[in-house]
């Protein structure tokens, strides 16, 4: 598989489960006293957002992409619907690999 294209899987998974945490399971946790939703979703959570984390970086070295270019991507990482939104990043990469 290539890189662009973990990157984007693995951009939307982490926003889905950034998104099942804030929705689901914090509410699970704080209105019906479920605290292991957070536990369990808030894991599958983190081991995205790192595994994101470090596709960001690897594409911001193959592709040549500045700083700037992996902040974004970060902080995308850190708001809800964020990854969706910074994907059309991802996407210019699939289109126009070298700029």
């Amino acid at each position: 598989m290539s890189l662009v294209k973990s990157l984007r899987i693995t951009g939307i998974a982490e926003g889905i489960s950034f998104l099942v945490l804030l929705g689901i399971a914090m509410p699970l946790k704080y209105f019906a006293d479920l605290p292991l939703a957070v536990t369990y979703v808030g894991w599958v959570h983190g081991a995205l957002f790192i595994l994101f984390a470090g596709l960001v970086w690897r594409a911001m070295d193959v592709y040549n992409k500045g700083f700037l270019w992996l902040g974004g991507g970060l902080l995308a990482s850190l708001l809800p619907f964020g990854t969706f939104v910074w994907d059309r990043e991802v996407k210019k990469l699939m289109a126009h690999p070298n700029s």
